[in-house]
């Protein structure tokens, strides 16, 4: 099974970033859009997991903690790696100090287990488009300029989840296996 390890985002941020989806899809044939409802904040993808691993995963993830819960502002659109040769379209994530802590926490306990560290690093943010190619970036990237400032709000997370991850023709499912509350002292 294809796993990752994630923030949900609230509904209301999620329907925010669905109708942005929606007036962008019209720019350019080389991307292929998220579905809005499965629209996250990664913390960790883990990749392709035997099944009999899964309750391990979930035994190191119950043991991650955090102080206070992490504080989320999505704003601002970029591509990666720059909009010259672009392969995903996202939605810019700033974090509290703790969300970096976090993702490095999860990290950490799953590195215990066997599964590779991220080489790259850590850089939060909600992935709306991956391209095959730059046809219609130019377009794309007038119609962003339009948008500007983009501001879609703040959230505010005490738990994180481990999503399996199945990939099909009209995009990704995920389907939540298990949540994780993190803050010392809430329950």
């Amino acid at each position: 099974m294809r796993l990752f390890v994630a923030l949900e985002i609230p509904e209301a941020i999620r329907r925010m970033l669905g109708e942005l989806i929606a007036e962008l899809k019209d720019t350019t044939q080389s991307a292929r859009w998220v579905r809005s409802e499965g629209i996250h904040v990664t913390l960790k993808f883990i990749g392709e997991t035997p099944t009999e691993n899964v309750h391990a995963i979930q035994q190191a993830l119950t043991k991650v903690r955090s102080n206070a819960s992490v504080e989320v502002q999505m704003r601002g659109c970029g591509f990666f790696p720059n909009d010259r040769r672009p392969r995903v379209l996202w939605v810019g994530v700033e974090g509290s100090p703790n969300l970096a802590e976090l993702a490095a926490a999860v990290e950490t306990r799953l590195t215990l287990l066997g599964i590779a560290p991220e080489s790259r690093p850590y850089r939060p943010h909600l992935t709306l488009a991956r391209f095959q190619s730059a046809e219609g970036i130019p377009r794309l990237l007038k119609k962003l300029q339009t948008l500007e400032p983009f501001d879609c709000g703040k959230m505010r997370a005490e738990e994180f989840h481990l999503f399996q991850s199945q990939l099909q023709r009209g995009g990704a499912r995920y389907t939540r296996l298990a949540s994780f509350p993190f803050v010392e002292g809430a329950s």
